[in-house]
């Protein structure tokens, strides 16, 4: 596993105030503020919501400044907390993708992060409605032409310093940064104009698990109050815009939101995660050309270099009329090379996907057809497309593992064959109930259990946040 984002970062002594104590409003009064909140919500015309580390506490990232913080438990002397799962497996909570319904509903105008976690984006939040303050640990971006990568693992670096990899835009090939920033970064206007300008337009900025302590990030939700706009605080901790606020409530975030949304009669979608890689079929002919010699490789879409997160090890066999020995690849690069007459009637390779801890199934089986004589057809299929089939097979079939084609592609010197598939490794689904007790509201949504949302380390209010751009 590697650093976590707190690690990464430059030291500095100040960080602000930390470990501070929790409040929790009574079941009346926090039944009271949440239908409050939902009530302000129906009526507003541009609600735009800020988020901090306490959105994501759930999800099983730790925040900075609660009494388990990292930055508490850094005053204190203490380790950081242990990550039960690696980061890049986190999984968007409840609120994360109530806020999705929120934005598809056309309620939510516009969402700010301060978190570098890449949950909002992961969830389904359209790049063009959100800025991430401080940066995203899972995008790279070209400097040049700005074009922004999502990644499946976590970029190595912070900082806005060079990564391995180089822009794929025909035009450019300059090479990435990561997008995180350190403490002397400044604020990024791409991603600060346009939060100031919602927030100016906003009638309601809902502030969700924030301390509200990172200048200038922090002054963001004010810039309503002149229009004559509402500031909402939901957080454990008092903030020092508490006085600022119509309305501050002391609950757990996922709680709230799943409230509200119950009142505003409004599912809480489940969460399909689909993750993509590429099978690679490379043969050629023996000198004597009696045989063929091929490989099979597994491997990132993201580059030659990058890591493939999600696959523990492969299991592979072969067609039964084939008397080939099977073979299990479990140490990268995932590669197989074995040997076969030219004259070979057609078989399948069979693989067995073996997936990493924080995956919801443990495994998913794809067969690559072989035919040595035949050329395949290239084809391209729309992504939004086979992605939206996958999540209807995901959501009718839970126990995940659903796999597709969406582009192939043969290069002829040496004859090799690119197969990339996408693969469901992740459900969650969010129960909704009409009469409460999970979360002590008399209507409301409760979270189901998770398997596999305790990832790693976390993302800071940093003291200067960080940069991003459009999405590939």
């Amino acid at each position: 596993m590697s650093l976590g984002y707190a690690e990464k970062l430059s030291y500095i002594e100040d960080v602000g105030s930390v470990g501070m104590t929790e409040y929790y409003d009574p079941t009346h009064v926090l039944e009271e503020k949440v239908e409050r909140l939902a009530l302000m919500i129906k009526k507003s015309k541009h609600l735009v919501v800020f988020t901090g580390a306490g959105i994501s506490t759930s999800c099983g990232i730790p925040d900075f400044r609660g009494p388990k913080g990292i930055w508490t438990l850094q005053k204190e002397g203490k380790a950081l907390p242990e990550a039960s799962l690696p980061f890049h497996r986190a999984m968007p909570s409840s609120t994360h993708m109530a806020l999705v319904e929120l934005e598809k509903a056309g309620i939510l105008k516009f969402l700010i992060s301060q978190n570098i976690d890449g949950l909002h984006l992961r969830s389904g939040i359209p790049r063009e409605k959100l800025s991430e303050l401080h940066g995203d640990s899972f995008m790279e971006i070209c400097p040049s032409c700005g074009v922004e990568y999502m990644r499946d693992f976590e970029v190595e670096t912070i900082g806005l310093k060079e990564t391995a990899r180089n822009c794929t835009n025909t035009d450019c090939g300059a090479r990435l940064r990561d997008t995180v920033l350190d403490w002397e970064d400044a604020l990024p206007p791409k991603e600060m104009n346009p939060a100031e300008r919602h927030c100016k337009m906003a009638d309601v900025v809902l502030c969700l698990g924030t301390s509200l302590q990172i200048t200038p990030a922090c002054n963001l939700p004010l810039k309503c109050l002149p229009n004559g706009g509402k500031i909402v605080i939901v957080n454990l901790q008092k903030t020092p815009k508490d006085k600022k606020a119509s309305l501050v409530i002391h609950g757990f975030v996922d709680k709230v939101i799943a409230g509200v949304m119950d009142f505003l009669n409004l599912r809480i979608p489940p969460f399909i995660r689909i993750d993509l890689f590429q099978t690679i079929f490379t043969q050629a002919l023996s000198l004597d050309k009696k045989y063929v010699n091929w490989t099979l490789k597994l491997a990132s879409i993201h580059g030659k270099k990058a890591p493939l997160p999600f696959i523990k090890s492969v299991e592979v066999s072969f067609s039964e009329s084939q008397n080939m020995k099977t073979a299990i690849l479990h140490k990268e690069p995932l590669h197989l090379k074995r040997r076969t007459v030219k004259t070979a009637n057609p078989f399948h390779i069979i693989m067995k996907l073996n997936f990493s801890e924080g995956c919801k199934c443990v495994s998913a089986e794809i067969k690559i057809p072989v035919d040595f004589m035949v050329s395949v057809n290239n084809f391209k299929e729309d992504n939004n497309v086979i992605f939206d089939k996958l999540r209807e097979e995901a959501i009718a079939d839970p126990s995940c593992g659903q796999t597709a084609l969406i582009e192939r592609e043969t290069i002829m010197v040496p004859k090799t064959e690119v197969l990339v598939h996408a693969i469901v490794t992740n459900i969650v689904k969010f129960e909704t109930t009409a009469q409460g007790s999970s979360n002590g509201l008399k209507r409301k949504h409760g979270c189901s259990s998770i398997n596999g949302t305790i990832p790693s380390r976390k993302r800071s209010n940093g003291r200067k946040p960080r940069i991003m751009l459009l999405r590939k």
